[in-house]
């Protein structure tokens, strides 16, 4: 069952929150237009579903949908998006950038932590949620911990980035279990998010 952060419930905050989604989609919405009129089908497999129409049903998960939207129309990386959130605001947001700075460590959520982290002037994000697309690698699973993020919250699993072409699993196996971690790790939107590989899943990538 979809968990929710209690902490979004203050009316400022959700002014805040909407101006920040309306600008988020806008450009997501932008930059697959473009890229639709200029390539016409030649980077797809065959027709890709509109991405724009993916809606999460928690609205910081929808705003790290809208980070891998664009990070994956610009051929940056993986579908994989995350934004960092403090007492209801969005304090950080990031997508995957392996291919696009040729850094096989700027996975999203990654990405994001060095944006909050810079945001805020701080190594320390306690008191901070993470919210990303797909389940952490052990990479950015160990960061998260490191930087002391209180609480991680994923869309699609270990095992559906396997799906699409990614190696996280036979990463995590080397790690050992996680079901040590508690209720740290929190599934939720999976199938908003599994629109979203699906739409990758339909392009031309480069797997890595």
């Amino acid at each position: 069952m979809d968990r929710f952060p209690t902490t979004f419930s203050h009316p400022f905050k959700w002014a805040g929150y909407g101006a920040y989604v309306a600008k988020r989609r806008i450009r997501a919405a932008g930059i697959l237009l473009a890229l639709a009129m200029l390539l016409a089908g030649a980077c797809f497999a065959e027709p890709a579903d509109d991405a724009t129409a993916i809606v999460a049903e928690n609205p910081f998960m929808q705003i790290a949908i809208d980070e891998a939207i664009e990070g994956i129309t610009q051929g940056h990386g993986g579908p994989f998006g995350a934004v960092i959130v403090r007492d209801g605001e969005v304090v950080g947001s990031g997508h995957n950038r392996v291919l696009a700075n040729n850094d096989p460590t700027c996975h999203g959520e990654v990405s994001a932590i060095r944006d909050a982290c810079a945001n805020l002037e701080t190594y320390d994000l306690t008191g901070c949620e993470l919210y990303t697309t797909g389940e952490p690698c052990p990479m950015c699973l160990f960061a998260c911990l490191w930087a002391n993020v209180d609480k991680v919250y994923y869309g699609c699993t270990i095992e559906d980035n396997a799906m699409i072409g990614f190696r996280d699993e036979a990463f995590d196996n080397l790690m050992g279990d996680r079901d040590e971690l508690g209720d740290y790790l929190v599934c939720m939107d999976r199938e908003a998010c599994l629109e979203l590989f699906a739409a990758y899943a339909g392009m031309e990538r480069v797997i890595y």
